[in-house]
């Protein structure tokens, strides 16, 4: 499973939380030691800032998966939500 190839901002993922899924917009990734990163490659650790095309029920703590084409390419915890 799993994407094979980077990832750059502008990349629009399914998120799935619980039962729900909507499309997001991936605008910025930072590292772990806390630089932005130009791109994604896979199996990096990063915090990113996202942005989703329709209103979901959320909370801080929430875990979700990211999906691509039917396949689960990545996963999460709501750290922040941003208004």
């Amino acid at each position: 499973g799993g994407r094979h190839t980077p990832f750059f901002p502008g990349y629009r993922p399914q998120f799935y939380v619980r039962t729900t899924d909507v499309t997001g917009t991936i605008s910025q990734f930072t590292a772990d030691d806390g630089s932005i990163a130009e791109m994604v490659m896979p199996g990096d650790r990063i915090k990113m800032t996202a942005e989703l095309i329709n209103p979901i029920a959320i909370e801080q703590g929430m875990r979700f998966a990211i999906r691509e084409g039917g396949r689960t390419v990545g996963a999460g915890v709501v750290s922040q939500i941003i208004k």
